[in-house]
């Protein structure tokens, strides 16, 4: 796993994630007046995995992968479970929209279980899955040897009997689209539906048996798009989709509140890319948000910077290049400054977003105050368009119908914990039953011997006091490598382990 140092620490390639990385093999130009849905070859291509002795197979063997998890990280499948099935992976290419409704294309990848266990045979429930940020063009889901997050999904679901969907999200590998739509909630609902679609034409041709049970689950970013497909599932889609749960995982679900955070003075870690690639989705989905990036960023970084990401550039590669600044979000005299000492290394020299734009922001903040009333937080009229694009995709404006799992670590230093506290709130407070909902703090002692999420939480402990050990024995600040770790490695094997057993839970009453 690639791991790049920041001022504050070490911060994982993905930045909200999982760490990832695509292969970039080349596919076909596709069509962007496809159908949304349409499914551009049937079968799909069948991906194969390459092994270390120069080989490569097109169906994962339980051992053979468990060993690759292992070599990878040793240790992990005490966390995901020893794989009970093969896994066959084949590479799919998709019609969807982009942010302004356009037609585009897509891509992902299709995870099919087998076996002789009795959870890899007969008809399998379906986990339709959204990945975490990326700056890299060529992520893709597929890519099960050199994708992180996609190895972690296969080992979490289809090693345990799941048929997993998993699209990469229009703008990513051979997309067509030349930015990424993100944190658009409408359009990436849209695009999650349409993975589905495509794959469901594909499930009878490469051997996956529905059972007709959809669980959708997602990690940071992803938290975010599986949430906000679960609502359209529930509204727009109710006709065409049944979903039987939902887990969001460490999402940022609550962005109007997220967005005054970080503005107040408490920004998180990775937002000198974060913003970026908030500012160019939302306005090549709705336009008004500048006239040019010059209106938010300093000269040095806005020249460039709406095809910056996702591209071909590592998260190091945009630091050591100089197109983004580690950490650098506001001017060292921007006021106010940092809302603790915690937060000093994200004022500095060669800042990312320009004073005049914060200073409006906040005094947009001050004279159109939003989240007052947290059973109504999105009842407020902000006149910053930035502010007025956070609330259309803020989540905290329905209710869920199916059980629900929020999973985080209340240490999270780049998706905040509150994110998930307030949404959950939100939902209690319009009535959501108690019992459908289950908010897990991995970073949290166990409440009891009866706690149903002891392992997970006694497991993050241990996790991370490896990585105390870890610093401490190569004489580096011990705080700073569990924040450097904490979003992207620590927190997504125990959050996935408790999400899967969430969903079997679910599945089986």
């Amino acid at each position: 796993m690639r791991q790049y140092t920041l001022a504050l620490g070490v911060l994982s390639a993905a930045v909200l994630t999982a760490c990832g990385g695509g292969d970039g093999t080349p596919g076909p130009t596709l069509d962007t007046t496809l159908a949304r849905g349409s499914l551009v070859a049937n079968p799909p291509n069948l991906v194969p995995i390459p092994q270390a002795d120069g080989t490569a197979v097109t169906k994962l063997d339980p051992v053979v992968f468990k060993a690759m998890l292992e070599a990878g990280q040793p240790g992990i499948t005490q966390v995901t479970g020893v794989p009970k099935c093969a896994i066959t992976t084949y590479y799919m290419k998709y019609g969807t929209v982009g942010g302004a409704n356009e037609a585009t294309d897509a891509t992902g990848a299709i995870m099919v279980p087998s076996g002789t266990d009795p959870a890899c045979a007969g008809p399998r429930p379906v986990v339709l899955y959204a990945h975490g940020t990326t700056v890299e063009k060529s992520f893709n889901m597929a890519n099960l040897r050199d994708n992180a997050e996609s190895s972690l999904v296969a080992a979490m679901y289809a090693a345990q009997g799941f048929i997993v969907v998993a699209p990469n999200y229009a703008g990513y590998d051979v997309s067509s689209l030349p930015y990424t739509p993100y944190l658009n909630a409408e359009q990436s609902a849209n695009d999650m539906v349409d993975s589905l679609r495509a794959a469901r034409k594909a499930f009878a041709t490469i051997g996956a048996s529905d059972s007709g049970k959809l669980v959708i689950a997602g990690y940071s970013q992803g938290g975010h798009v599986a949430m906000a497909t679960q609502r359209a599932m529930q509204t727009t889609y109710a006709s065409e989709f049944k979903v039987t749960a939902l887990a969001g995982m460490s999402g940022p679900y609550a962005l109007g509140l997220l967005g005054d955070t970080v503005f107040s003075g408490a920004p998180n870690a990775g937002g000198t890319v974060f913003i970026p690639l908030i500012t160019t989705s939302w306005q090549k989905s709705y336009g008004g948000l500048y006239s040019s990036p010059s209106d938010i960023y300093e000269a040095k970084y806005a020249t460039g910077i709406e095809t910056l990401m996702p591209g071909p550039l590592t998260l190091t590669g945009l630091f050591t290049s100089g197109k983004l600044p580690q950490t650098a979000l506001f001017a060292k005299d921007s006021l106010p400054g940092p809302a603790t000492p915690a937060f000093a290394a994200f004022f500095g020299d060669g800042n990312l977003v320009k004073t005049s734009f914060r200073n409006a922001y906040l005094a947009d903040m001050q004279a159109n105050p939003c989240g007052a009333n947290p059973a109504d937080p999105l009842n407020c009229t902000p006149a910053s368009p930035f502010r007025k694009d956070g609330l259309k995709n803020d989540l905290r404006n329905y209710v869920p119908n199916v059980p629900v799992m929020m999973c985080g670590g209340n240490g999270d230093p780049t998706v905040f914990f509150a994110s998930t506290q307030a949404t959950a709130g939100f939902f209690l407070a319009k009535g959501y039953p108690a019992a459908g909902l289950t908010v897990l703090d991995v970073d949290s002692a166990p409440t009891s011997a009866a706690d149903p999420f002891a392992a997970a939480k006694v497991g993050f402990a241990q996790a991370k006091a490896g990585v105390i050990a870890a610093a401490t024995a190569a004489g580096q600040n011990p705080a700073v490598a569990v924040a450097g770790a904490y979003h992207a490695t620590l927190v997504p094997p125990f959050c996935n382990a408790a999400a899967r057993g969430f969903f079997q839970q679910v599945l089986a009453r």
